[in-house]
């Protein structure tokens, strides 16, 4: 992420979602803000070179406000992460903006990023659920600052959307990465019904005398980037035939062209004369001096992640649509995950640019388990390398896969990365039945709803988060898997809930996001 000058935000659409648009404007280890692919981890809150973990609980009752919400991060080091060394933030938190309403949603998305530069990653936390004065649900978001001592609420910065809208729900989804070259630190995006905002953060006058620190905290700018708004025919240049616009649900960022500038991926769902389908925009990014590669509209989504799964230096994208509206000619009804591999055009195809990618489904050679409705396949991704080959890894979460008879019960899919790409041999499928595996499967737990690769304990070997935010009827638990020379393990597995870090559990939702 980033800061510098400030400027208004390009104003120009590239899509129409229904009947609003999306304006367009246009991960990394501490000490190296903008980091472009997805394997540059951008989770370090206090420096010391070790991934943390920050995870949402939307639903939590905080101060006696059912659904207020509360967020927990846990900070990696030489053995990984604990519970020990956590801590909850809220808007009841001294100094985070706000305060703590009955279905705030504080928590339900998150995105972590070097806004500042300044060696620190710092966590951005949606709070969509937000009512400002008469409008309900208008939504909000909430900077907290890294240091060397972690996250911290002081001087927090709160963004909102300038024009307010009942039921706008900004900051829905967020991204953050360095999409040009005009800033130091990251930029950050964040969706709401309405469109997209993308924003920069320039710092503010040093401290005199007579003013404080938290008064010289940087204020949050909406900036113009590289990646100014083309007119709306431009989308006629997208790689995919009669484009649809969509309606918003999710971001991911990734270099899919190396060129050094990180992409930002817009991916939702269809609406018009055939709703429902997956698809997703590309927005490259680019040197201020270059000229970007055209937008790109490409079928799969509204769930997207990106990595290197072939090793070949590009990042690709992976796309989840776990509830497909019909089979689409491939029995996709239990959900698919497409895969568009990076290339000096960007983000490709089974056959190159403009292509369909390679789609994968539980009936596909190898996968486990069998393609049902309702089986929910692609309901959150993640890609990381667990067993330092080189090779990205695709954790693909099953939330509606029914265990036995038992319905929704959930599960995880691994399928590993090799030279040749994404491939079904050595998958791993978990889930709360699996030997080794604490818990008790159980109807709706939804064990899978998220799903985030993570090294807290830099070994080069990302172990796996996965949440079952449906746990003890929507409490939510998280699920520790670790990594070794082999992969991931389900020895030593081990789960935690928000009673760890002083929270009520009670319909928490907690896990329903994890920053990935």
């Amino acid at each position: 992420m980033r800061k510098h000058r400030s400027a208004a935000v390009a104003a120009a659409s590239f899509l129409l979602v229904t009947g609003a648009v999306i304006a367009t404007a246009p991960s990394a280890y501490a000490g190296t803000p903008g980091g472009t692919h997805a394997n540059d981890r951008n989770t370090d809150f206090n420096g010391d070179g070790y991934d943390d973990v920050l995870i949402g609980a939307p639903g939590a009752t905080v101060g006696g406000r059912k659904g207020a919400g509360m967020v927990t991060v846990q900070y990696g080091g030489p053995k990984g992460i604990g519970t020990t060394r956590g801590k909850a933030f809220s808007q009841n938190s001294t100094g985070v903006p706000g305060a703590a309403e009955t279905g705030d949603n504080f928590g339900k998305s998150l995105a972590t990023g070097d806004l500042d530069g300044d060696g620190y990653d710092d966590a951005i936390i949606g709070i969509p659920g937000e009512d400002l004065g008469a409008v309900a649900d208008a939504g909000a978001a909430v900077v907290l600052w890294g240091t060397p001592k972690g996250l911290t609420g002081s001087a927090g910065n709160w963004l909102q959307s300038d024009d307010l809208t009942t039921g706008g729900r900004f900051g829905a989804s967020l991204a953050a990465a360095r999409f040009d070259d005009t800033t130091p630190g990251d930029s950050l995006a964040v969706m709401d019904s309405v469109g997209l905002t993308v924003y920069t953060f320039e710092p503010s006058p040093q401290p005199t005398a007579k003013s404080s620190d938290a008064q010289a905290r940087r204020p949050v700018q909406k900036s113009r980037t590289t990646l100014t708004s083309p007119p709306r025919k431009t989308l006629s240049k997208a790689s995919a035939a009669n484009a649809p616009g969509i309606r918003p649900k999710s971001m991911t960022t990734g270099d899919y062209d190396n060129n050094g500038f990180a992409d930002l991926v817009v991916s939702g769902t269809s609406v018009g004369a055939e709703p429902g389908h997956g698809w997703s925009y590309i927005l490259p990014g680019t040197a201020s001096n270059d000229e970007p590669l055209p937008i790109t509209a490409v079928r799969g989504g509204p769930v997207v992640a990106s990595g290197d799964i072939n090793r070949d230096g590009y990042d690709d994208l992976v796309t989840g649509e776990p509830h497909s509206p019909d089979d689409g000619g491939e029995n996709m009804t239990g959900g698919v995950v497409g895969v568009y591999y990076g290339s000096a055009d960007g983000a490709a195809g089974r056959e190159g640019p403009g292509t369909p990618p390679v789609w994968w489904t539980q009936n596909s050679a190898g996968v486990p388990g069998t393609n049902e409705r309702g089986d929910g396949f692609g309901t959150d991704l993640s890609v990381g390398d667990s067993n330092r080959d080189g090779y990205a890894d695709v954790a693909i979460g099953v939330a509606g896969e029914d265990i036995g008879a038992v319905a929704d019960a959930g599960a995880v899919t691994v399928l590993r990365g090799s030279a040749k790409g994404m491939t079904s041999t050595g998958a791993l499928s978990v889930n709360q039945g699996t030997a080794k595996v604490p818990g008790t499967v159980e109807k709706g737990d939804k064990f899978g709803g998220q799903v985030s690769f993570t090294d807290p304990n830099n070994d080069g070997r990302f172990g796996l988060l996965a949440s079952a935010p449906g746990e003890n009827t929507n409490d939510g638990y998280v699920w520790v898997f670790s990594a070794g020379r082999s992969g991931l393990t389900t020895s030593g597995s081990w789960n935690y809930g928000p009673r760890a870090f002083g929270g009520l559990p009670t319909d928490a939702l907690y896990g329903a996001a994890i920053d990935d």
